[in-house]
């Protein structure tokens, strides 16, 4: 039996994924006509995560960040099986990863980080990749389930934090380039360049990986999300505050950030993050 906590736009179509392979799937969201749409389909839906993890020896979770990873749990501990295995899927700090691993585990019950590259579509059809590090006979116990989740399970060792650390640096990886490319298309628009040579000058300088990005922020479509602007806001906080505590800085988040908040105060927390480049890829009219 399984249990998902969470789900969102990434947990719902892991629910649906399931339920396609004849998984018994009880769940639990905080909307919950979020998970009550999808009894439709076998899951069945909870009102608390104490009651949907009764029973169930594989608990995954989706949801926004560390403190609401911990309220969830902690919710749910009443009805957890002490030879259940927690997976989390939730992007989170890399010091909240390990510091949850120690505490469930002086607990006797067993989590282990699991952040993923996907997106809803991945979650369905199973593509993607998720990282996974941490107790490596617990990751050989669970492996073979994480595999039907996604295309590439990517085990990173012993650590119990680096999955969680390369999901930023990976994510810092992917709004590092949408925001360069925001002030690249800007400063075309400020000499004078049509959009169309900008993105021909791009293509030419060979920037192969850059190119599914360019397509993303030229198509606009804001309105049908495959990563919320709010949850990639809470993801550039976590980066800025891995580079304090380190006793650094960085240059472009701190800004981007700062941007994303208007946005979201404008109430457009809800839309794709690539709407941080709308202005700066519009074209004039």
């Amino acid at each position: 039996m399984k249990a998902f906590l969470g789900t969102g736009l990434l947990g719902s179509n892991w629910v649906r994924a399931m339920r396609k392979r004849n998984d018994e799937v009880q769940i639990w969201n905080r909307t919950e006509s979020k998970a009550k749409a999808l009894e439709s389909i076998g899951a069945k839906a909870f009102s608390t995560p104490a009651e949907a993890v009764k029973g169930a020896d594989r608990i995954h979770l989706a949801v926004s960040d560390d403190a609401a990873v911990d309220s969830v749990l902690e919710q749910a501990l009443p009805g957890l099986a002490k030879d259940a295995i927690i997976i989390d899927h939730t992007t989170t700090s890399a010091i909240g990863a390990a510091e949850r691993t120690s505490r469930w585990k002086s607990r006797s019950i067993t989590y282990i980080h699991a952040p993923v590259f996907m997106g809803p579509t991945n979650a369905l059809e199973s593509t993607g990749s998720m990282l996974i590090s941490g107790d490596q006979d617990v990751i050989k116990m669970i492996e073979p389930e994480l595999s039907k989740m996604t295309g590439q399970l990517m085990n990173l060792g012993d650590d119990p934090s680096t999955a969680a650390g390369y999901k930023l640096l990976g994510n810092h990886l992917f709004m590092s380039i949408t925001a360069g490319l925001a002030d690249t298309f800007t400063l075309g628009k400020a000499l004078g360049f049509p959009r169309d040579e900008v993105v021909e000058f791009i293509e030419q300088m060979g920037a192969t990986p850059i190119k599914a990005r360019v397509a993303r922020i030229l198509l606009g479509n804001y309105d049908a999300p495959s990563w919320e602007l709010s949850m990639a806001r809470k993801d550039a906080r976590l980066m800025t505050e891995e580079a304090v505590r380190a006793g650094m800085a960085l240059d472009v988040m701190p800004a981007l950030g700062a941007h994303m908040d208007k946005l979201i105060a404008a109430g457009l927390g809800a839309k794709d993050w690539s709407i941080v480049t709308k202005e700066a890829v519009t074209e004039k009219q």
